[in-house]
């Protein structure tokens, strides 16, 4: 059963113990950091998807070995000691994720992972984590150990595969699969003899959708019968439905309902009007008076399924009439940017990490690449140079079209002059029907989400003290983009409306009298004294922090590493910080 609760619960029995689980419960969103107790386990391991005991391993093994049931069930299990030094993957490395846990803890500690599975010391793939990355589920357990030790033993695997799909280098293709290791198919049984004793096994692709219409009051065991029955009949194996679909009339039949959920799967439903437009279709106006649709079960898949062919035609059972398409195999993946802030592990968020950790390609200008090495040890990895950012947006997405997983990493926050809005705009020209050289028609299913990162205003500002309490415009003295021309135009108007300023790209090479004008520019509306703050590598090995004035701040280093804060005419410096009242003393003073 999947388990509900996603959070990583801690246990410790020492207080040296207690504090170290609270600074690793610090790190995962929603954990906790949890006294031990053997009372306790039976119930958390049944809430919690990751389990982290900081004891010796010893204790552990003897507190779960009744609790272990199966590795789709268990949780991961990672053990730390109490001196920080190692970390271990202890229970349900791949498919729990117990070895990516103990990597990321490790990490955060400066600890040693220590990862003592068969595949991970012989640097193969593994079958079941392989499995669950490509959608695949596998049909019978008990085959994986004997299929897997064929792997260790011979290095390779070959496999039959009804779909295109990409295999691992060691999973040779077979054409037949009377040869084959691994047969990745819908269909129940393939026309072989399978009698011979060699262990195979299947993996059965989710790309069935099932269309089904019942007659009131029917109950959940009885549609499972009649689908089970359909789809044997068809030599199509139940493991491979997707999705469920029906009119929005039966969706919420009780027992239609029931089965879904038992299955784990959606419910699709569609209105009348919607399901009539499919053509070629048998009519049945016992049908249409009882729903308005002339029929249900076939177009309602066909329509999920986004397709116009059949896999199983209607077929009536009992009170059940099921029907099943193959959803198209549009293969688009997901495009993941990912700010990673300053870089280093405090202050990277949890779902950046997620995205990261998901990923199957990471692409990104190679500075930023080297902040984050921990996350991105196991994949491909593209760099280029730094001015090459159209090169990197147009090749995520290529990838994340092809069907992979992909983050590109910007440092800082991506929509803060940074890779959000370049994807975007390659994105929209393509749908407003400007070519863009090098990046195919769009995808209607590709999938983007922005993840946001601490940017350097926000680093900054926290180094300097409280600079943005009040407005503040952000102005990147960059004229690659932007004509120079409009960049003095807004300077201007910012510095006379006695905003706070944050200049971003102060000075590059060969061109550094646009900062001295910026200054100059500035200068006209604020005083000599007007506080600035110049912070070089926020959060970063060798910043840099100073505070001076408007007036010396044109003597100091700057550099495109660089960002500046120039205050308003209220800022001012007390105890080394610089501090932008929001008005708060008259409220205080009240």
């Amino acid at each position: 059963m999947e388990k509900e609760n996603k959070v990583t619960a801690v246990f410790y029995i020492t207080d040296k113990a207690h504090s170290l689980a609270e600074d690793i419960a610090y790190m995962y969103v929603g954990a906790k950091a949890i006294k031990f107790s053997t009372e306790l386990l039976p119930a958390m391991w049944h809430q919690y998807s990751g389990l982290v005991f900081i004891m010796s391993s010893g204790i552990v093994v003897r507190a779960i070995a009744q609790l272990i049931k199966d590795r789709k069930s268990d949780p991961a299990v990672v053990v730390v000691d109490e001196n920080s030094e190692f970390v271990i993957s202890l229970l349900n490395g791949h498919l729990g994720g117990a070895n990516d846990l103990a990597r990321e803890i490790a990490s955060l500690l400066g600890a040693r992972p220590v990862i003592a599975l068969a595949a991970e010391l012989s640097n193969l793939p593994s079958i079941d984590l392989w499995a669950a990355e490509k959608a695949l589920v596998i049909e019978d357990w008990d085959q994986l150990p004997k299929v897997a030790a064929r792997l260790r033993n011979d290095g390779v695997l070959r496999v039959y595969a009804e779909n295109e799909i990409e295999l691992p280098e060691v999973f040779l293709r077979e054409a037949d699969p009377a040869n084959a290791d691994i047969l990745i198919t819908s269909k129940q049984l393939l026309e072989f003899s399978e009698d011979d004793g060699r262990a195979r096994l299947y993996l059965r692709p989710r790309q069935l959708v099932v269309g089904i219409d019942c007659n009131s009051g029917v109950n959940e065991a009885e549609i499972e019968e009649a689908v089970s029955r359909v789809f044997e009949e068809h030599n199509l194996s139940r493991l491979s439905i997707c999705l469920i679909a029906t009119i929005d009339k039966k969706a919420n039949e009780r027992g239609l309902v029931r089965f879904a959920e038992k299955c784990g799967l959606e419910i699709r439903s569609f209105r009348a009007e919607e399901i009539n437009k499919i053509k070629g279709i048998e009519r049945s106006e016992s049908v249409f008076q009882a729903t308005g649709a002339y029929a249900v079960a076939a177009p309602s898949a066909m329509m999920a399924a986004d397709t116009d062919r059949l896999v199983i035609p209607k077929t009536k059972s009992g009170n059940i009439t099921v029907a099943a398409a193959q959803k198209k195999d549009r293969s688009a993946g997901k495009l993941y940017i990912v700010g990673i802030g300053p870089g280093g592990n405090m202050h990277i968020t949890q779902r950046a990490r997620a995205a990261i950790k998901e990923s199957d390609v990471v692409i990104g200008y190679e500075t930023y690449l080297n902040l984050v090495p921990d996350l991105i040890t196991v994949k491909e990895i593209i760099t280029t140079g730094m001015t090459q950012e159209s090169d990197r947006c147009k090749k995520a997405i290529e990838l994340a079209r092809s069907g992979k997983t992909v983050s590109l990493i910007s440092g800082g926050d991506p929509g803060l002059y940074a890779m959000a809005g370049l994807v975007f705009e390659i994105l929209s020209s393509e749908n407003r029907g400007n070519e863009v050289q090098g990046v195919n028609a769009p995808e209607e299913n590709l999938l983007v989400e922005v993840i946001p990162g601490i940017s350097a205003l926000n680093a900054s500002a926290a180094r300097l003290g409280a600079p943005l309490m009040h407005d503040f415009v952000s102005i990147s003295l960059s004229d690659k983009l932007t004509p120079w021309e409009t960049i003095e135009k807004r300077l201007d108007a910012a510095a006379m409306a006695d905003f706070v300023i944050v200049l971003y790209n102060p000075k590059s090479e060969g061109k550094n009298d646009q900062f001295s004008r910026a200054i100059e520019i500035i200068n006209k509306y604020k005083k000599p004294e007007t506080p600035v703050g110049v912070v070089k590598g926020a959060m970063r090995p060798g910043e840099d922090i100073i505070i001076t004035d408007l007036e010396k701040v044109g003597g100091l280093p700057i550099d495109m590493q660089t960002t500046v804060i120039v205050g308003n005419s209220g800022t001012f410096v007390w105890n080394g910080h610089m501090i932008t009242p929001r008005g708060y003393e008259f409220k205080l003073d009240a």
